[in-house]
């Protein structure tokens, strides 16, 4: 692969179909084909070529295949002029811009999350305000290292995504798919934890680190036992170790307090590190479990 294009010895091989191509260079090639029309064109050609009986089976199913569409109903002229205008294109351009970001499964988990974050807000507010605020325990604090965890989970689940076995299999699946839909969860949810932390008073650095380290440490158990396994287990701990006794207590623990906030950090760092050292473990179809 050269800076611009495929070069010839990887797209002859890829034409004809050889198994000795490198699994980076193979991943490489159809990630730069999506967004290359000029390597399309010159594989086209290099099938042509390279691959005979490739184009003779593609010829003889389109041969099959002309007739029935030639009976097909035309589109009406009105409609056609419809779906080929300007906004029209803009539109799908958008579409496919945010499906590299997001599925539509994600839409109502986040704005359902969203809601929990100003519910919070509400509790917190309505709290002090009559004197029946359950100590110093900020629901947004408690509520803020999780709830991007959820929203992970739903952007990355099997059971959620009907369509989880071609995302596994796509050229651009794995890791970086993985950072892209974690990015759209965080860029929803960052801000809207911010105001709430900003209305509560609770310091940027107490919910921000440990919502970061928690989804890192939710993507680094991820691909051992699957995304949405992983977020479940975090969810569950915490609400066990932290939440629970926060409530029972009415204080707030030490991994709340500004004094954990260094091994928040670590957390994220150590969290990180993993993720980068089995990014190869997001692009089968067991990170979805």
């Amino acid at each position: 692969m050269s800076a611009e294009h495929a070069s010839v010895r990887i797209i002859n091989a890829y034409a004809r179909g050889e198994e000795d191509i490198a699994a980076d260079e193979l991943w490489a090639m159809e990630a730069h084909l999506e967004a290359c029309r000029v390597c399309r064109d010159r594989l086209a050609s290099a099938v042509v070529e390279q691959a005979p009986a490739v184009t003779a089976l593609v010829d003889a199913v389109w041969s099959g295949l002309e007739a029935e569409l030639s009976t097909a109903p035309a589109v009406p002229q009105a409609r056609r002029r419809r779906t080929g205008g300007r906004s029209a294109r803009l539109s799908r351009r958008l579409s496919r811009r945010l499906s590299r970001w997001l599925t539509p499964t994600m839409v109502p988990w986040l704005a359902m999350i969203a809601t929990v974050t100003v519910l919070a807000l509400v509790l917190d507010l309505a709290g002090r305000g009559s004197g029946t605020a359950v100590g110093d325990v900020s629901f947004v604090l408690l509520l803020a290292p999780v709830l991007p965890v959820l929203g992970v989970a739903a952007s990355w689940s099997r059971g959620l995504d009907p369509a989880y076995e071609l995302t596994a299999a796509a050229p651009r699946a794995g890791l970086s798919l993985v950072l892209r839909r974690t990015a759209a969860v965080l860029a929803v949810l960052v801000p809207v934890l911010l105001v709430a932390g900003w209305f509560t008073g609770v310091m940027l650095a107490q919910w921000l680190l440990p919502c970061l380290a928690f989804t890192s440490a939710t993507l680094a158990l991820g691909g051992a036992v699957g995304v949405t396994r992983a977020a479940v287990a975090l969810v569950a701990v915490w609400a066990a170790v932290i939440v629970a006794p926060a409530l029972a207590s009415g204080r707030a623990a030490f991994a709340l307090q500004s004094a954990g906030l260094p091994a928040w950090g670590l957390a994220l760092a150590l969290g990180t590190a993993v993720v980068i050292a089995r990014r190869g473990a997001y692009s089968v179809l067991g990170a979805h479990r």
